[in-house]
């Protein structure tokens, strides 16, 4: 009788793209590709999705990060790349245009730990079963952590008013 592997908890992995250049990347897109790496290696998922459009110095926030994912051990072949979005509400679309085909449903999302609540949100809209797998943000002044709040508080508003559309 075969053994049969256990199963894992996510269909695969989600890395939301940020602002990241090639070399050396921001904090926040380094805690991201770190938190991806762990979540990869303690067997989360098979499957790695890095997400993200935006190009910064002439590169792809996807093509950077999946770059520094493969430079920290995870096979090129467990990645698939969503090079369109520029925001979240696109990386949860183009994201399920891509992989819902191939019967991903559960994923994990890998987003700094203030973005999650919104991206759950939006992956949730398009279909997907969407746990947070976050990358724990360091602690900001309070000045700096309220103008954060208040991004994601106006990002926040404009997803809900696109997903009525």
């Amino acid at each position: 009788m075969p053994f049969d592997e256990p199963p894992v908890p996510f269909d695969a992995l989600v890395l939301l793209g940020c602002p990241a250049r090639p070399g050396a990347l921001p904090p926040p897109a380094a805690r991201r590709v770190a938190r991806a790496v762990l979540a990869y290696e303690a067997g989360l998922a098979k499957r790695v999705v890095v997400s993200g459009g935006a190009s910064w110095g002439g590169a792809v926030e996807a093509d950077v990060l999946a770059a520094e994912l493969v430079g920290r051990g995870v096979p090129e072949s467990a990645l698939l790349l969503e090079r369109g979005s520029r925001s979240t509400r696109q990386n949860a679309r183009y994201t399920a245009r891509l992989v819902q085909p191939l019967g991903v449903r559960r994923v994990g999302l890998v987003s700094c730990d203030f973005h999650l609540p919104r991206a759950l949100f939006c992956f949730r809209r398009v279909g997907f079963v969407a746990e947070p797998v976050a990358a724990i943000s360091a602690p900001l002044p309070f000045g700096r952590r309220t103008l954060r709040q208040l991004r994601e508080l106006g990002s926040w508003a404009l997803d809900l008013t696109f997903a009525r559309r």
